[in-house]
């Protein structure tokens, strides 16, 4: 009953005083973090929904819909909530995406050049994918021509080898002229570069200005 009481952001305790207070494990506290509670998986819920609907809202005008719909969130869980769900409000800004600084980032490509068939362009992105208790990381890979889905990985991490495995299974079937991403870090590490390199594929990257140009498994999901 005592886990019950603790409010990890209350603006006055801190989260390990009020353990202390409770006579609480602070680590085991961070041990059953791990595991989403109903209300969160609840909230996630209404923010995927809400940024459906309206991509264009940050934690802000998140925090003031669900707080009109009943709950009583403060700005700090909302926050906390949509980065982990990979959720930032659509629209020009720096550091749109965030590369490793020590790694190359290549131009785009495509700006105005129209893909004429097959394998002209193929695209990546990640977004996230809600489960019953929880949710997984989806990337995947779709010619911008035909708008197929040529290869897709699931992952519960953002680490880089569940895209590398994806690019894998990619080149199995086809190759492309030009491969375009944005700038996260898994497309810009070397062993993610390297790999298209290695196979001669033109290299391209969107820059900032570009927010919706990336939106492609978002898109694919939700019509496929």
């Amino acid at each position: 009953m005592r886990w019950g009481w603790i409010e990890p952001d209350h603006p006055a305790l801190p989260l390990a005083t009020q353990c202390e207070l409770l006579g609480l494990n602070r680590s085991t506290w961070y041990d059953r973090a791990d595991e989403p509670s109903a209300l969160n998986l609840e909230l996630m819920r209404r923010l995927d929904e809400e940024y459906t609907a309206h991509p264009v809202y940050g934690s802000r005008r998140m925090t003031a819909v669900l707080r009109r719909s009943g709950y009583a969130v403060n700005r700090k869980r909302v926050m906390r909530l949509m980065q982990q769900m990979g959720l930032a409000a659509i629209y020009p800004k720096p550091a749109l995406s965030y590369a490793d600084p020590d790694h190359r980032v290549y131009p785009y490509l495509l700006r105005g050049v129209p893909v004429t068939g097959p394998d002209h362009g193929w695209s990546t992105d990640i977004t996230y994918l809600r489960l019953s208790r929880g949710f997984v990381y989806l990337a995947a890979i779709l010619d911008r021509y035909s708008r197929q889905v040529l290869a897709w990985r699931l992952s519960n991490t953002l680490e880089t080898r569940f895209c590398l495995d994806c690019l894998d299974d990619a080149l199995r079937v086809g190759q492309p002229l030009i491969f375009n991403s944005d700038q996260g870090v898994q497309f810009t590490s070397t062993a993610f570069t390297g790999r298209l390199a290695q196979a001669g594929i033109r290299i391209s990257m969107e820059g900032r200005g570009r927010a919706h140009d990336n939106d492609l498994c978002r898109t694919t999901v939700a019509i496929g």
